[in-house]
């Protein structure tokens, strides 16, 4: 099966070797993914430049979120491997756009992969 990162579809941005997309099944209004051009599994499978391109079209997407979506933060997430629950294994970044109320208590943040974890001192 071709992996569906492998083959850009509905890219909003992109440089040589990455490209940003709107997620399939967004998390918040305007979650969006940014994807290396060529297939890796994650991303420290990727080159510094390849992680470089990635990290400049997350700026991108951020300050096109900013004018379009208005967020009042962000989260941004890699998911590396199976038990990270990575499903796709073609490495991507999640740049989620977080909004004043969409959950009850955001504290923890992206601690909240581990429910048990979320809560500290």
């Amino acid at each position: 099966m071709l992996c569906p990162f492998c083959v850009p579809e509905d890219e909003v941005f992109g440089n040589g070797l990455a490209y940003a997309k709107m997620d399939t099944y967004p998390v918040s209004k305007g979650h969006m993914l940014i994807i290396p051009r060529r297939h890796a599994d994650t991303w420290f499978d990727l080159t510094a430049e390849e992680q470089t391109a990635v990290m400049q079209l997350a700026e991108i997407a951020k300050r096109y979120l900013d004018e379009f979506y208005s967020p009042n933060g962000y989260n941004l997430g890699l998911n590396c491997g199976v038990s990270a629950g990575q499903t796709i294994m073609h490495a991507h970044l999640h740049l989620i756009p977080r909004y004043i109320g969409d959950v009850p208590n955001p504290r923890g943040g992206i601690r909240a992969v581990i429910a048990a974890k979320k809560e500290y001192p």
